[in-house]
Protein backbone atom coordinates (compact mmCIF):
# COMPACT_ATOMS: atom_id res chain seq x y z
CA UNK A 1 0.00 0.00 0.00
CA UNK A 2 2.79 2.45 1.28
CA UNK A 3 6.05 2.05 0.93
CA UNK A 4 8.82 4.91 1.89
CA UNK A 5 12.14 3.82 1.29
CA UNK A 6 15.82 5.81 1.53
CA UNK A 7 13.93 9.42 2.40
CA UNK A 8 15.90 12.45 2.86
CA UNK A 9 14.03 15.05 3.35
CA UNK A 10 15.57 19.04 4.50
CA UNK A 11 14.25 22.18 5.63
CA UNK A 12 16.29 25.11 3.39
CA UNK A 13 20.00 23.36 3.66
CA UNK A 14 19.31 21.59 7.07
CA UNK A 15 19.07 18.25 6.34
CA UNK A 16 16.18 16.50 8.49
CA UNK A 17 14.88 13.09 7.56
CA UNK A 18 18.14 10.39 7.26
CA UNK A 19 17.36 7.50 4.94
CA UNK A 20 14.33 6.97 6.50
CA UNK A 21 11.87 3.40 5.56
CA UNK A 22 8.90 2.44 6.51
CA UNK A 23 5.35 0.40 4.87
CA UNK A 24 2.08 0.09 5.63
CA UNK A 25 -0.11 -2.45 4.09
CA UNK A 26 -3.68 -2.81 3.77
CA UNK A 27 -5.83 -3.07 6.55
CA UNK A 28 -2.51 -2.79 9.01
CA UNK A 29 -2.25 -0.22 11.62
CA UNK A 30 1.12 1.52 11.99
CA UNK A 31 2.60 3.81 14.69
CA UNK A 32 5.19 6.07 14.16
CA UNK A 33 6.27 6.93 17.76
CA UNK A 34 9.74 8.84 18.76
CA UNK A 35 10.04 12.03 21.04
CA UNK A 36 9.60 15.60 20.26
CA UNK A 37 11.31 16.82 17.53
CA UNK A 38 12.33 13.60 16.14
CA UNK A 39 10.81 13.94 12.46
CA UNK A 40 7.61 12.16 13.11
CA UNK A 41 5.23 15.39 11.41
CA UNK A 42 7.84 15.35 8.92
CA UNK A 43 8.03 12.17 7.63
CA UNK A 44 4.13 12.60 6.98
CA UNK A 45 4.36 16.14 5.56
CA UNK A 46 6.90 14.70 3.07
CA UNK A 47 4.34 11.32 2.37
CA UNK A 48 1.25 13.39 1.96
CA UNK A 49 3.75 15.87 -0.93
CA UNK A 50 3.69 18.82 1.30
CA UNK A 51 7.46 18.86 1.42
CA UNK A 52 9.98 17.63 -0.97
CA UNK A 53 12.41 14.90 -0.92
CA UNK A 54 15.96 15.32 -1.48
CA UNK A 55 15.92 11.86 -2.67
CA UNK A 56 14.42 8.19 -1.82
CA UNK A 57 11.34 7.06 -3.09
CA UNK A 58 7.93 7.05 -2.14
CA UNK A 59 5.54 4.46 -3.73
CA UNK A 60 1.65 4.15 -2.78
CA UNK A 61 -0.87 1.26 -4.54
CA UNK A 62 1.78 0.48 -6.51
CA UNK A 63 2.54 3.38 -8.18
CA UNK A 64 5.41 5.64 -7.48
CA UNK A 65 4.41 9.04 -6.34
CA UNK A 66 7.53 10.73 -5.22
CA UNK A 67 7.09 13.67 -7.17
CA UNK A 68 3.18 14.16 -6.77
CA UNK A 69 1.30 17.05 -5.54
CA UNK A 70 -0.33 16.98 -1.82
CA UNK A 71 -3.80 17.10 -4.35
CA UNK A 72 -3.04 13.95 -6.55
CA UNK A 73 -1.54 12.38 -3.58
CA UNK A 74 -5.42 12.75 -2.23
CA UNK A 75 -7.21 11.76 -5.11
CA UNK A 76 -5.07 8.71 -5.53
CA UNK A 77 -6.70 7.53 -1.58
CA UNK A 78 -4.13 9.10 0.82
CA UNK A 79 -6.36 10.67 3.71
CA UNK A 80 -4.15 13.52 6.21
CA UNK A 81 -5.33 14.11 9.63
CA UNK A 82 -2.67 17.18 10.96
CA UNK A 83 -1.65 17.38 14.20
CA UNK A 84 -3.81 20.78 14.95
CA UNK A 85 -6.68 19.09 13.15
CA UNK A 86 -7.39 22.31 10.82
CA UNK A 87 -10.63 22.46 10.45
CA UNK A 88 -12.68 25.40 8.84
CA UNK A 89 -13.49 27.42 12.50
CA UNK A 90 -16.36 29.29 11.01
CA UNK A 91 -18.11 26.70 9.03
CA UNK A 92 -20.51 24.36 10.63
CA UNK A 93 -19.73 21.03 11.02
CA UNK A 94 -22.22 19.82 8.49
CA UNK A 95 -19.95 22.23 6.12
CA UNK A 96 -17.19 21.25 7.44
CA UNK A 97 -18.14 17.64 6.02
CA UNK A 98 -19.25 18.87 3.06
CA UNK A 99 -16.36 20.43 2.31
CA UNK A 100 -14.40 17.28 2.18
CA UNK A 101 -17.08 16.09 -0.51
CA UNK A 102 -16.83 19.02 -2.34
CA UNK A 103 -12.93 18.96 -2.02
CA UNK A 104 -12.88 15.22 -4.17
CA UNK A 105 -15.62 16.03 -6.16
CA UNK A 106 -17.95 13.97 -4.47
CA UNK A 107 -21.78 14.24 -3.33
CA UNK A 108 -23.80 12.36 -0.84
CA UNK A 109 -24.98 11.43 2.63
CA UNK A 110 -22.32 12.01 5.47
CA UNK A 111 -23.63 8.51 7.27
CA UNK A 112 -20.43 7.57 7.39
CA UNK A 113 -18.48 9.89 9.73
CA UNK A 114 -21.86 10.07 11.89
CA UNK A 115 -21.82 6.44 12.25
CA UNK A 116 -18.51 5.99 13.80
CA UNK A 117 -18.82 9.53 15.94
CA UNK A 118 -22.51 9.56 16.70
CA UNK A 119 -21.94 12.31 19.24
CA UNK A 120 -21.14 14.94 16.09
CA UNK A 121 -25.04 14.63 14.88
CA UNK A 122 -26.05 16.80 17.56
CA UNK A 123 -23.27 19.27 16.84
CA UNK A 124 -23.67 19.35 13.19
CA UNK A 125 -25.44 22.93 13.09
CA UNK A 126 -22.86 24.66 15.14
CA UNK A 127 -19.27 26.71 14.25
CA UNK A 128 -16.10 24.25 14.46
CA UNK A 129 -14.71 27.24 16.07
CA UNK A 130 -16.56 26.62 19.55
CA UNK A 131 -16.25 22.66 19.39
CA UNK A 132 -13.86 20.91 22.24
CA UNK A 133 -10.49 19.69 21.32
CA UNK A 134 -12.18 15.76 20.63
CA UNK A 135 -14.92 16.65 19.01
CA UNK A 136 -12.90 18.86 16.29
CA UNK A 137 -10.58 15.93 16.21
CA UNK A 138 -13.31 13.55 15.82
CA UNK A 139 -14.74 15.95 13.06
CA UNK A 140 -11.01 16.33 11.21
CA UNK A 141 -10.89 12.55 10.99
CA UNK A 142 -14.59 12.44 9.98
CA UNK A 143 -14.12 14.56 7.23
CA UNK A 144 -10.88 12.64 5.92
CA UNK A 145 -13.09 9.65 5.21
CA UNK A 146 -15.26 11.19 2.91
CA UNK A 147 -12.59 11.35 0.40
CA UNK A 148 -13.12 7.44 0.75
CA UNK A 149 -9.02 7.21 1.18
CA UNK A 150 -7.36 3.95 1.18
CA UNK A 151 -4.66 5.50 3.60
CA UNK A 152 -5.06 7.34 6.67
CA UNK A 153 -2.21 9.47 8.44
CA UNK A 154 -3.04 10.64 11.61
CA UNK A 155 -1.02 13.32 13.21
CA UNK A 156 -1.26 12.73 17.37
CA UNK A 157 -5.11 12.35 17.45
CA UNK A 158 -5.20 12.23 21.38
CA UNK A 159 -3.26 15.12 21.96
CA UNK A 160 -4.70 17.76 24.61
CA UNK A 161 -7.79 15.04 24.06
CA UNK A 162 -10.30 14.23 27.52
CA UNK A 163 -9.88 10.04 27.87
CA UNK A 164 -13.50 9.78 27.00
CA UNK A 165 -13.21 11.21 24.05
CA UNK A 166 -9.62 9.05 23.18
CA UNK A 167 -11.80 5.86 23.63
CA UNK A 168 -14.36 6.73 21.44
CA UNK A 169 -11.38 7.68 18.57
CA UNK A 170 -9.42 4.19 19.73
CA UNK A 171 -12.73 2.06 18.88
CA UNK A 172 -13.18 4.50 15.64
CA UNK A 173 -9.74 3.62 14.56
CA UNK A 174 -10.44 -0.07 15.33
CA UNK A 175 -13.84 -0.26 13.30
CA UNK A 176 -11.73 1.73 10.25
CA UNK A 177 -9.38 -0.91 10.10
CA UNK A 178 -11.38 -3.93 10.65
CA UNK A 179 -14.46 -3.20 8.82
CA UNK A 180 -13.02 -0.54 5.69
CA UNK A 181 -9.73 -2.24 5.61
CA UNK A 182 -8.20 0.92 5.27
CA UNK A 183 -4.19 1.24 5.68
CA UNK A 184 -3.53 3.63 8.75
CA UNK A 185 0.00 5.63 9.82
CA UNK A 186 -0.51 7.08 13.26
CA UNK A 187 1.63 9.30 14.96
CA UNK A 188 1.24 8.66 18.64
CA UNK A 189 3.14 9.81 22.14
CA UNK A 190 0.09 8.22 23.91
CA UNK A 191 2.03 4.52 24.09
CA UNK A 192 -0.83 2.66 25.60
CA UNK A 193 -3.37 4.04 23.01
CA UNK A 194 -0.53 2.77 19.98
CA UNK A 195 -0.05 -0.16 21.65
CA UNK A 196 -3.90 -1.53 22.02
CA UNK A 197 -4.32 -0.57 18.38
CA UNK A 198 -0.82 -0.92 16.65
CA UNK A 199 -0.11 -4.05 14.70
CA UNK A 200 3.32 -2.47 13.65
CA UNK A 201 5.75 0.40 15.63
CA UNK A 202 8.36 2.83 13.81
CA UNK A 203 10.68 4.62 16.49
CA UNK A 204 12.36 7.28 15.14
CA UNK A 205 15.13 9.66 16.38
CA UNK A 206 17.08 12.03 15.16
CA UNK A 207 15.12 12.02 11.83
CA UNK A 208 15.97 8.29 11.45
CA UNK A 209 14.43 4.95 11.88
CA UNK A 210 16.01 3.64 15.19
CA UNK A 211 13.67 0.66 16.16
CA UNK A 212 10.41 -1.32 13.62
CA UNK A 213 9.31 -4.25 14.62
CA UNK A 214 5.36 -6.30 15.56
CA UNK A 215 4.06 -4.24 18.48
CA UNK A 216 3.61 -6.97 20.40
CA UNK A 217 7.40 -7.37 20.36
CA UNK A 218 8.18 -3.81 21.94
CA UNK A 219 10.12 -4.26 24.99
CA UNK A 220 10.19 -1.84 28.29
CA UNK A 221 13.75 -1.34 27.29
CA UNK A 222 13.24 0.25 23.87
CA UNK A 223 10.85 2.18 25.18
CA UNK A 224 12.79 3.98 27.83
CA UNK A 225 15.67 4.54 25.63
CA UNK A 226 14.29 6.00 22.60
CA UNK A 227 10.64 7.29 24.18
CA UNK A 228 11.16 8.28 28.01
CA UNK A 229 10.92 11.82 28.64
Amino acid sequence: MLSIEGLDVAYGGSQVLWSVGLGVAAGELVCLMGRNGAGKTTLLKAAMGLLPARSGRVTFDGAEITSWPPDRRARAGIGYVPQGREIFPHLTVEENLRMALLGCGRAGALDEPLELFPALKPLLARKGGVLSGGEQQMLAIGRALLTRPKLLMLDEPTEGIQPSIILEIEEALRRIKRELGLAVLLVEQYLDFAERLADKYVIMAKGAVVAAGATRDLKVEMVRQHLAV
